[in-house]
């Protein structure tokens, strides 16, 4: 299944209502199915604070098999056969799907059906150089499977890791290169907002997804040789100038001055422009 970027105020993932099935037992896991009403009574309680549910977040990750996100937590946790290598893990930062976290389980679901799985599970590292660790090959290019997140699999994992993964490498991307908002310590783009021909905001245009994910304040800045955060980075190369809007109906009203793309609230979903994504996730 999908899930979702941490909600800011109660630290929890959220479900897309989809399920990894394990085709050994034929049961179901769901990832981050957490109830707000309940999680918000024991955040109110104080028996439940933001520590605990992103290790419950992390702890989810750990379930997925043959998962190279699940084998960069075994590391940082110490629980493999080369977490004592820190090479293997010293400028990787986590996963995107732990990486940001947005205001309420709405959004998580709409910005993690957008992304889909496999970017909401990429491996964001600092620099190339990362990558050399995560993956080793040999001369011929063959992969050196006794090393990297390969050789760290240890005993405890029942399959080998197999097949692609994606990783991010901050100092490789295109980043952002405008102004940022003055005065916030979220370090938000300064973008403009969207005019239509006759140069009014669209009806209904709440902001720009990039700018609607909360990191922390360590994550904003200096992670390259630039001083750039992850919001300049990862998030505006996954989102670039991607609009959100309250309605389906406002957010196709705003075509005309769309360039990047455009979520609603209710489920709308254009992936860029010219390339719609009718119907919806939601149960």
């Amino acid at each position: 299944m999908l899930f979702g970027f941490l909600p800011k105020q109660m630290w929890i993932h959220s479900s897309l209502s989809q399920c990894f099935i394990n085709p050994t037992t034929t049961t179901t896991t769901s990832l981050g199915k957490y109830h707000s009403s309940s999680i918000g009574a024991q955040v109110e309680n104080g028996n439940l604070d933001g520590s605990q549910s992103e290790e419950k977040t992390i702890a989810q990750i750990s379930q997925i098999e043959n998962s190279a996100a699940r084998v960069v937590y075994e590391l940082k946790n110490g629980h493999t056969d080369q977490a004592s290598n820190p090479s293997l893990i010293n400028n990787v930062l986590g996963v995107v799907a732990t990486l940001g976290k947005v205001e309420d389980d709405n959004l998580s679901r709409i910005f993690s059906e957008y992304l889909g799985l496999d970017h909401m599970l990429a491996i964001v590292c600092k620099s190339n150089e990362s990558i050399k660790h995560l993956e080793p090959y040999y001369q011929k290019g063959k992969i050196n499977k006794s090393s990297g997140l390969h050789g760290g699999l240890g005993s405890s994992f029942s399959k080998p890791l197999d097949g692609r993964f994606l990783v991010i490498c901050l100092e490789d991307l295109r980043p952002y290169v405008g102004e940022l908002a003055a005065g916030d310590p979220q370090k938000k783009l300064a973008l403009p907002k969207p005019r239509l021909p006759n140069g009014t905001c669209p009806s209904g245009f709440i902001d720009f997804d990039v700018n609607m994910i909360n990191v922390e304040i360590a994550n904003s800045s200096c992670l390259t040789a630039s001083g750039l955060g992850l919001r300049e980075t990862s998030f505006y190369s996954l989102f670039s100038c991607l609009q959100v809007y309250k309605t389906r109906t406002e957010m196709m009203s705003a075509l005309p001055c769309m360039s990047d793309g455009a979520l609603s609230l209710d489920g709308g979903m254009i992936k860029r422009t010219g390339f719609f994504s009718p119907g919806s996730s939601f149960r």
